[in-house]
Parts: C-alpha cells; sequence; structure tokens
C-alpha cells in the first residue's frame, strides 16, 4: 500500500483500499462541484478514472474551481485535472474524454466499465441520459443538483431524488426521470431557497446597490467558493462509502 494513501487505511482497512485501487470512477463535468469530487477521489486512492470536459479554464472560474488558477487559464480543464490527478497518484489511470457527454455521443461511452458514475453536468438532457444509461446497465450513480444561487452549505443533503425540495433542478430531473420509468436516484441538493443574483454591474457608482428584481433566464448564475466545493466532497464521500460498502 502507498504511504500517502495510509491514514485512510487507518480508517477502513486493506481491503476496503484493495477495492479503492481496482476501482473505476467516471466523472461527467470536472467543474466547480465535479473538479473537487474528482480531487478527494483520487486523494482516497481511486485507482482509475475517466473524466469528460470539453471547456476551458477561464478567469471566471478563479472563484470556485479547485484546477483554476492564474497558471490554468485556457487550459482544457481535463488536461489540467488529470496533471492534478497523476501530482496526487502517479500511478492512478487517467482517461480524459474532451468533449461534453450529450445523448448524441452517448453510445461512445461503455459504463460497462465503470464501478461508479457521477453526474456533475449542467444540461438536464444530458443529465437525463447519464442517468438512464446507468440505471438500465445496473451501475452506481449519484447526481448533482443546483449549486448556483446558493450561499449556505449548511443546506446541502444527501437524498433520493423523490424526495427533494426547494431545488429547481431537481423538479424538472425528478418529472422527467419518472416518465422515462425512473423513480429513484441518489443526489445531493439544496434545501436553501435560490437567490436572485444581482446584475454583473450592481453598483450605480454612488456607493448604492440595485434591489434584486429578477435575472434574465440565459443569465449565468451567481456561485461561492463553499457550496459547488461542499457538494463535491459530499458526493465523493457517498462514492467511496458505496464502493467499500461502508454502513454506519
Amino acid at each position: 500500500m502507498k504511504e500517502q494513501f495510509s491514514r485512510t487505511k487507518r480508517l477502513v482497512g486493506d481491503e476496503a483500499m484493495e477495492t479503492l485501487y481496482s476501482s473505476h470512477v467516471a466523472v461527467f463535468g470536472v467543474g466547480g462541484v465535479g473538479g473537487y469530487v474528482v480531487e478527494a477521489l483520487a486523494r482516497s486512492g481511486v485507482g482509475h478514472f475517466t473524466i469528460v470536459d470539453d471547456d476551458k479554464v477561464c478567469i471566471t472560474n478563479l472563484n470556485r474551481q479547485i484546477i483554476a488558477t492564474y497558471d490554468t487559464i485556457g487550459k482544457d480543464k481535463c488536461d489540467v485535472m488529470k496533471e492534478r490527478i497523476l501530482s496526487i497518484n502517479p500511478d492512478a489511470e487517467v482517461e480524459i474524454r474532451k468533449c461534453f457527454y450529450l445523448p448524441e455521443n452517448a453510445d461512445t461511452f461503455d459504463f460497462n466499465e465503470y464501478s461508479y458514475v457521477i453526474d456533475c453536468v449542467d444540461t438536464v438532457s444530458a443529465k437525463l441520459s447519464i442517468v438512464e444509461k446507468a440505471t438500465k446497465l445496473g451501475v452506481n450513480v449519484i447526481s448533482a443538483m443546483g449549486a448556483g444561487n446558493k450561499m449556505n452549505p449548511a443546506d446541502l443533503e444527501v437524498s433520493d431524488i423523490s424526495k427533494t425540495e426547494m431545488d429547481p433542478l431537481a423538479k424538472v430531473m425528478r418529472r422527467e426521470l419518472r416518465a422515462r420509468g425512473i423513480n429513484h436516484l441518489k443526489v445531493v441538493y439544496s434545501k436553501e431557497q435560490p437567490l436572485v443574483p444581482f446584475p454583473d454591474d450592481f453598483d450605480d457608482g454612488a456607493g448604492k446597490t440595485e434591489e434584486r428584481k429578477g435575472a434574465p433566464k440565459k443569465m449565468s448564475p451567481g456561485s461561492n467558493a463553499f457550496v459547488p466545493s461542499a457538494m463535491g466532497l459530499i458526493i465523493a464521500s457517498e462514492v467511496i462509502k458505496d464502493l467499500i460498502g461502508y454502513k454506519k
């Protein structure tokens, strides 16, 4: 067993560590949530990764994404994430897929290879396809619900999709999954009422701040350094516990 995972071994034992070393986890989306998922899985000793993202690091990622620094701006997120995994565990095997997962390219992914599937993408059609495919094949899957426009990480919960509340994305997912005959899905979501984001230029120049009057539908959500990261770490903990069969 590698020395860098010795503290984890004290918690879970040799057999669990061997399970983690041999596990192959697919993470779809390595942004604010997914980046922290991958970080925690790599530091927990997971040995095989498939990471899927077609985005590049940009300056607006600096407030919340673990792979975002001034040095990585403009680089492919998959490349930066792979480098980070290997800097933690040089023996890890990392497959990168520089694409956005879509129903149209779903057949290029063999979910039978994966021990666990983690959905951290933004689009509903992609999320539904990931969940539907994993469920059909009997592969463990967990899905991140909305982390944008939320302030309080203490309101995050692990739940079944059927029991979620206050999350607009979860509401849509619940309805669409039921239409596909899927009534259960492990998710991490926030019970917090979403905030209405301020517009980008909310200072009127006189030191006063505009009221939150509503945001255009196409406006990017507000976010912070702690809700997406906390969601990612919670997801990672659920994956690790499921992989090793941990029951409290």
